[in-house]
This record gives C-alpha cells, structure tokens and sequence, in this order.
C-alpha cells in the first residue's frame, strides 16, 4: 500500500491509522475494504458515528435524491426545507412518543461544539459558573468541554492554560460496588464549608464510552436527577456516544425514565457519517439572544435529510429498539465467555456495557492492545478505552448482520487465545 504521503503529511496527532495502518477504499454496513481488497468486519464504527452502518442504502438514497433537486446544502441558520423536515420529524417521530418536550439550538456539528452550547447553556439560564461533571468522564477537547474532561491526556494538551469552571465528583462506582457516590455530592450541596460552588449544571454520560464503558445505575441515575431538582441544578445528559440507539433505546436515559434539562447528541445523530450536532433543551431554559452562539457550520442540511430518514426508518415503531437489544445478548454473552476464559488464565477481566455499547475491561492497557492488535491481523477493526486504553469496547453498527456480528465475535476470541496463550 501507498502510504508515504499520508505518513508524511498528516500531523502526529494522528490515532487510529497507527492501529489500522491501511488505506481504505469503500465500506458497506459493517464490513470495510482495503484497497487490496481484504475486507474487515467493523466493530469501531466511526467511534459511534455509524449506528447505522457504512453506506446505508434508505439513507444515501434519501441524500442522493436531495442532491438531485439541488436542494440548500449550506445554509447558515436560514429556514430551509430540510430543517423543518427534521425538526419535524424529531418531534413527531422522537419527542412526543416519549413525552419530551424540547427546543432545539443547533450549534457547530461536532460533538464538543454541542457540549460547549449546553454548559454555556446552563451558566446564562442559572447566573452560576460552575459546572458538575464525573471522573473519567469525556465531554470533548475545546476549552469549555475540556473543563469537564477527565482524562490527564487530553487535559495536558491546552499548552499549560489551566481549565475552569466545572468541578469533579467521583461517577458512579468509583469508589466501589457499596458506596453511592451521590451521598458526597449531596453533602458538599448541603455544606457551607464544603468547597463546592452550587453549580448552574450537572453534566453526565450514562454510559462512559471513553472513559471504560463505565454504566451509571438506574438508581443513581434517579437519585442525581432528584438531586439536581431539589437544588435547582440543570441536568445535562451528554448523549453523544451512548445515544442514537446505542444501548438499546434512541435516548439512554430513557432506561432509568428521567427527563434531562438538558441533552447533547451528535456523532450518529446525521446517521450517515456526517458531522451534526444538536442541544436539546426545555423550552423556558431558551434564553439565548440572536447570535449569542453561532457557528458558520450551525446545522448541515445533507445532515438534515439523512437524519429525518434514519428517524422514520428506524423509529417509527419498536422493532429496531428490540432488534438491537437482542444483539446486545448475544454481544454480552460472548463478551462473559471471553472474559471468564482470560479469568482462567489468570488475567482479571470482566465483562460491562448497556445494549451495543459494550467492553471487557482486561485491567492492562497492553494485555488489551494485543488483544486488538491480533484481532485486526485476523480481520476486525475494535479499539479499546479506558483511562489507559484498559478496556477493549465494542461499537459495531446497531444495523449489523448477525452473520458479520457471530464472524466478529469469534474473530475476537480466537484473537484473545492467539495473543494471550
């Protein structure tokens, strides 16, 4: 493979290429070829991107009729067609059926654009500074985002200017399976010598995907909501990874029926790999005046048309939502297999996730890269995360064939055996 002007080119910042150094040429649902022709099953899936998998067929169909009619590709925040087609759809089709009631501010198309607008959010509609957010979470790498960013990788990349203006709690777990954590975020909101400033928000993934697939409890997701109700505190969902059907519901807060303030969605919100972003929030928290956050990328009408499709092809009814959680077993199954194997061998693994966001937590950043390393030797693309990239996650497209998801499965086992044996 020709790739001497892409390693000279391209900024060291680079990651994946330096996992899955090959030059890729097309992709179909969740199978990717290179440009020998070997074909890949994709269990990274854009990072979350593609919950609909590469290419897909309603989807392009959809985009490549719009184009035909030469309808509005950029438009700034003017009205177009294919806005109120999506904001419509949103309502009909996501919304109402769940019994939200949201407005909708579209920012930059990225996810950390989309964080940056709901914490800035929650700091004008509260007239507070500070911001809540959890160890090991991830919430994006520009400087408002960053603030509530754990991980020190990302942290020590501003150049020395420190961050501001979010304050840490320990997430759910971290201090072990007995101790409820919120019981220190509701002693510090109760005591004036605490250290804590009464925060405008609380920011919070319902599953850490960054962060080692780390699932917050149903439980706690109810006592944190209590919580920020009973202080008058925002609750931001960040939905960027774990929504869009990625742990078996459109929202993954709906698993705990909850109604966030407020909620971040982008990565597989456009649905066909293109770059969106939208905030979410309750009407009365709208208090943005004209152009007090812009973007000249705010709301990609491409992005527009194949989300609207994606919605009424896929959430129109229940039985994508069932489809997905029934690979999610199989996913679970397969992942306590593998993880009871390497327990025998005398690694310590365990098994976690919530519907097709999945991992195995091998507790060794290097016991884990071997692992993917020779499953990409064998023909699958998977990452890890973690803090130390500890845990090895599973992100396939919700759309894939049980065929390429069993393949995938025993790639990575057989993988697990050859590596660790």
């Amino acid at each position: 493979m020709q790739t001497q002007i892409l390693e000279r080119m391209e900024s060291d910042v680079r990651t994946y290429s330096r996992s899955f150094p090959v030059v890729f040429t097309k992709a179909q649902n969740a199978r990717l070829t290179d440009e020998t022709g070997r074909e890949y099953i994709d269990f990274l899936a854009g990072a979350g991107t593609l919950n609909y998998g590469h290419n897909n067929p309603h989807l392009k169909q959809a985009l490549v009729d719009y184009l035909a009619t030469d309808g509005i590709i950029h438009g700034l925040d003017f009205w177009t067609a294919a806005k109120r087609d999506y904001l419509e759809t949103l309502e009909e089709v996501i919304l109402k059926p769940r019994g939200l009631d949201y407005k909708v501010h579209l920012p930059g198309p990225t996810g950390t654009n989309a964080v940056e607008a709901a914490i800035r959010l929650a700091r004008v509609a509260k007239g507070r500074h500070n911001i809540v957010t959890f160890t090991n979470g991830f919430h994006g790498v520009t400087m408002g985002a960053l603030a509530t960013t754990g991980n020190r990788k990302f942290r020590e990349a501003t150049g020395g200017i420190p961050t501001q203006g979010a304050s840490f709690l320990p997430f759910d777990g971290y201090m072990g399976s007995e101790t409820d954590t919120l019981d220190y975020f509701e002693k510090l909101l109760g005591d004036k010598s605490g250290g804590l400033d009464v925060p405008a928000g609380v920011i919070v993934e319902t599953v850490q995907g960054e962060g080692g697939i780390n699932v917050a409890g149903l439980d706690w997701l109810k006592r944190l909501e209590k919580i920020c109700r009973d202080h008058d505190i925002l609750l931001i969902i960040d939905d960027i990874q774990a929504g869009c059907g990625r742990t078996g519901k459109f929202f993954s807060f709906e698993h705990a029926g909850i109604t966030p303030d407020i909620v971040t969605n982008s990565k597989s919100l456009s649905a066909f790999g293109l770059p969106f972003a939208h905030v979410l929030m309750r009407p009365e928290l709208d208090k943005w005046k004209p152009g007090q956050y812009n973007g000249t990328f705010r709301g990609f009408n491409l992005a527009f048309v194949t989300a609207a499709a994606a919605m009424r092809k896929y959430w129109s009814d229940d039985t994508f939502e069932r489809d997905v959680q029934r690979k999610a077993r199989i996913v679970e199954e397969r992942f306590q297999k593998i993880a009871a194997w390497l327990n025998d061998k005398g690694y310590t693994a365990s098994e976690r996730g919530r519907g097709l966001m999945r991992g195995i937590d091998v507790q060794n950043g290097e016991v884990a890269d071997k692992i993917t390393a020779k499953a990409f030797e064998n023909g699958l693309v998977i990452e890890t995360s973690g803090q130390d990239g500890e845990v090895v996650k599973c992100l396939c497209p919700l759309t894939i064939t049980d065929e390429d998801l069993l393949e995938g499965l025993d790639i990575l086992e057989r993988s697990t055996h050859e590596a660790l044996s």
